[in-house]
């Protein structure tokens, strides 16, 4: 019987099979940030185990809160940082340096198909845009791995999506998995992997891909996971090109780490891609989602473009089309944080950032604090915010808020237009 990504990679893992489908794998990477490293940290050192098991192997950041806003906030930032320069974790990236954890450690070449990774985060799961199983794990997990270099999971299941034909001008990944996520529900893939697959996902850049993927988690899954493909290659290139002969090589080595054509699936779920069209969330719930012609004219207060899901370059590139030459609706606020530094210098040196400023946006630093309602963006009770993030959940972008979830061409869109409108990007 053949076998899915997600299980090639566990069986060249293995460290133990301690009992029933528990597999014990080892951890070619262990990722950290602020908010959930500190507890384990703390907990460790309180052990008398202040140890890591590679420090070549840990990369870490402070992007939550960032710079700091409070006491509070400043004493998560100096733990994780004290901690980094205690075990001499080389890769990790303080203020001025760091950016949205999921979008700078792809960026700097620390994601690999093939490779096992945790990370004290529910979105870890957009790694696995490379062909790796990457999963967002607690504080005893975090714990083990740092300590140890392995984590346990139950063997994975997997649910393969299929995405086939062309998809509409104007529809882009986030739409995509946002109807996807509507038809499995928030925990149609709960303890399984989602592999993506087909013509539009072969199609898509690996920044898309990490939107697929990082909003498995959505629909309960503990990891999408994309095939690896020459547009792996090409995006990892300047990371492996001193371990390969050529491209080709390359691929060949990657594609270890594709699905045999006789693998099996718990569920497969085939989609036309030209059926889809621009996605928005209504609810409390990821799955709550409708086509964004059926929220048209729903008022908002505020407009976010930014996040693990749609922080890049692409997604900031997309909405600058929609934003040149006009102006923000004075009903509302609008705000845009590129993921990372190196997003934001390459925007700046495109005259993306002039275009945001120039439309009315305010332009923030890398960081995730207004996804989880943090900082840089909070919203008053009552409010409503038109958003690129991942998650809607009752009060996640301050409490008693409304969050709407759609691409960041409707984001834009809707930012000139003061309430909810489809992207004239659209050609449905």
């Amino acid at each position: 019987m053949g076998k899915t990504i997600a299980e090639k990679i566990f069986d060249s893992h293995r460290v133990d099979n301690p009992f029933g489908d528990i597999h014990v794998i080892r951890l070619d990477a262990v990722f950290c940030h602020e908010i959930t490293t500190p507890v384990a940290i703390n907990d460790l050192v309180s052990r008398g185990m202040d140890r890591v098991f590679d420090p070549k192997k840990i990369k870490a950041v402070i992007d939550h809160v960032t710079p700091a806003k409070d006491s509070k906030t400043a004493l998560q930032g100096k733990i994780l940082r004290d901690w980094a320069r205690r075990h001499d974790i080389i890769d990790f990236f303080d203020i001025g340096k760091n950016g949205v954890c999921h979008a700078i450690f792809p960026e700097k070449g620390f994601v690999r198909p093939g490779y096992t990774i945790i990370m004290g985060d529910s979105h870890t799961c957009t790694h696995g845009a490379f062909g790796a199983f990457a999963a967002g794990v607690g504080t005893t997990d975090l714990e083990v791995g740092i300590l140890k270099g392995v984590c346990a999971f139950h063997y994975p299941k997997s649910i393969k999506v299929v995405v086939d034909g062309e998809l509409p001008k104007g529809v882009f990944a986030k739409d995509v998995i946002l109807a996807i996520i509507g038809r499995l529900g928030v925990n149609g893939a709960t303890n399984k992997v989602i592999e993506f697959e087909g013509s539009v996902v072969d199609s898509m850049s690996m920044e898309a891909r990490m939107t697929l993927c990082n909003m498995a988690i959505e629909a309960g899954g503990t990891c999408g996971i994309c095939a690896p493909d020459m547009t792996t290659v090409d995006y990892l290139w300047d990371f492996i090109k001193d371990d390969y002969k050529d491209k080709d090589s390359a691929l060949a080595d990657f594609r270890t780490y594709t699905a045999d054509a006789d693998a099996e699936y718990d569920q497969v779920i085939r989609m036309n891609a030209a059926e889809l069209s621009p996605m928005v969330t209504f609810g409390y719930k990821p799955d709550q989602v409708k086509p964004v012609k059926d929220m048209e004219g729903t008022a908002v207060h505020q407009v976010y473009i930014g996040s693990c899901t749609n922080g890049r370059l692409e997604d900031l590139r997309i909405a600058a089309e929609i934003l040149k030459g006009k102006t923000i609706s004075p009903e509302l606020r609008a705000i845009v944080s590129p993921a990372t530094p190196d997003i934001f210098k390459k925007a700046l040196d495109e005259g993306i950032i002039k275009i945001f400023m120039d439309a009315g946006f305010c332009v923030t630093n890398p960081t995730c604090g207004a996804c989880l309602g943090m900082s840089n963006g909070v919203l008053a009770e009552g409010e409503v915010c038109a958003s690129t993030t991942n998650r809607n959940f009752n009060g996640r972008m301050g409490k008693g808020g409304m969050v709407h979830l759609m691409s960041p061409a409707t984001a834009a869109e809707t930012a000139v237009a003061g309430v909810i409108k489809n992207s004239s990007m659209y050609k449905g």
